[in-house]
């Protein structure tokens, strides 16, 4: 007897010094938080498409619809739904796409032809001679000029430094503040990957376009200063279709113009500018 007490004595001593660890309920997995920062991973977002005739049947519909293309061809922002979206980048077929639309643009023609008819007028490239004629050849010298400086920008220096050839609409804020977004963009750029880089394109193809139009120019004036006012000019005439661009949306609503609101779920024309 006193045998059987000795062992369970010592067996509860054993086990009162190595005790077995009790098995711990297993800890609830903390909840997913939400996800703050944008994953690079993540599917792009289309950028709503521009309108077209169909859109808008007012006065002068065809008209107003191809300078409705006009802007937002090179237009696009995230719509404001979608917070941190990000847009889907041009391969090199949509870039060159972009350059052969605004190079047949309505309006292309028609910016060309006004200033060769004023360079006609003042006898600019007097070898060009007067009549139909020099004015022909005026208006492909213009036309090549302008197609040039297209490509320069559109697709060969977007591509080399991976840069979106698109201006990003800001849409919300102070009007002083989309402003003065507008005119910046003509300095600071979006990459292909929606960080913000200096705009090669714009100085880049503007400086190209310009030496290459000043050696087949026989009576443009040499030097560096008459080229630096001519890319001067230039830029000035981009960073206004920028304030255009930027400001359109509120045009369109206000004149019940054709315009796809990027904030609608829908890819569809907003309300107030639908058609009439």
């Amino acid at each position: 007897m006193l045998l059987f007490l000795a062992l369970g004595c010592g067996l509860t001593a054993r086990a009162q010094e190595n005790p077995v660890p009790a098995q711990q309920p297993p800890v609830p997995a903390a909840p997913i938080p939400e996800e703050t920062v944008r994953n690079p991973n993540a599917p792009c977002v289309q950028p709503t498409p521009g309108v077209s005739w169909q859109d808008y049947e007012g006065p002068f519909a065809k008209a107003v619809a191809i300078f409705a293309q006009r802007l937002e061809r090179k237009s696009v922002h995230a719509p404001h739904y979608k917070p941190g979206a990000i847009l889907c980048s041009l391969t090199l077929g949509g870039k060159f796409r972009l350059f052969a639309e605004d190079t047949i643009d309505p309006v292309t023609f028609l910016s060309v032809g006004f200033n060769s008819g004023i360079d006609q007028a003042e006898n600019n490239e007097p070898r060009f001679g007067q009549g139909a004629q020099g004015y022909g050849k005026r208006f492909g010298y213009g036309l090549s000029g302008q197609a040039t400086s297209e490509f320069f920008k559109d697709v060969t220096y977007s591509t080399i430094f991976s840069e979106d050839p698109r201006y990003y609409r800001l849409a919300h804020g102070s009007g002083k503040r989309r402003f003065f977004h507008a005119i910046e963009h003509v300095v600071v750029a979006k990459r292909e990957n929606g960080r913000d880089e200096f705009n090669f394109c714009e100085w880049l193809g503007t400086t190209s376009s310009v030496a290459i139009a000043a050696s087949f120019h026989t009576g443009a004036q040499p030097g560096v200063g008459p080229a630096a006012e001519r890319i001067s000019l230039a830029i000035a005439q981009d960073a206004g279709w920028n304030v255009l661009r930027e400001f359109w949306p509120e045009v369109a609503h206000k004149f019940k113009l054709p315009f796809r609101d990027p904030d609608l779920p829908q890819n569809s024309v907003a309300p107030s500018s639908a058609t009439r």
